[in-house]
């Protein structure tokens, strides 16, 4: 337990950083399609999980300004992968969720990141593979936490980002 010991937790968030910054390579799509990038991927995946949506909820969901949601909502537009349509409650505005070619491109690397990643693990050693497990709960947790809409520090705003 960490709480209320400041450098015990920061040393964990320094180890978990790294580790999750040595991980996300397993986990971009690049290789599935050439035009997705790490950003157009969150954003399908939260149009996935939490769409329709207006660009203003993806900008708070992603935690980007507005202006590059919208940049990077035409984008996503011109390659095919979402879906506009007005909004019932509010006709001036837009509703955004994925179309098919857009579930499908995310299913499609969904698949192969989880692949590459299960060979990963498959590579350890078993008491390694029961504690990855064991760490789940605490995990997700901390990813509910972290994509709650709301006031953080600015994130960057790059549409295309590949850091």
């Amino acid at each position: 337990d960490t709480t209320g010991r400041p450098a015990e937790t920061a040393e964990l968030a320094g180890r978990l950083r790294a580790v999750i910054q040595h991980l996300l390579p397993l986990l971009r799509g690049h290789d599935v399609h050439a035009d997705l990038t790490p950003s157009r991927l969150t954003a399908l995946a939260v149009l996935a999980a939490h769409g329709p949506l207006r660009v203003s909820g993806l900008a708070a969901r992603m935690n980007i300004a507005l202006s590059t949601a919208s940049r990077m909502v035409d984008l996503l537009d011109e390659c095919g992968w979402i879906a506009r349509r007005p909004d019932p409650d509010d006709q001036r505005a837009t509703l955004l969720s994925l179309d098919e070619a857009g579930r499908t491109l995310l299913d499609a690397v969904r698949r192969e990141t989880t692949s590459r990643l299960a060979e990963e693990i498959a590579g350890l050693p078993q008491d390694r593979q029961r504690l990855l497990y064991a760490a789940l709960p605490a995990l997700e947790d901390l990813a509910e936490r972290a994509q709650r809409p709301g006031p953080r520090r600015p994130a960057p705003d790059p549409v295309d980002a590949t850091s």
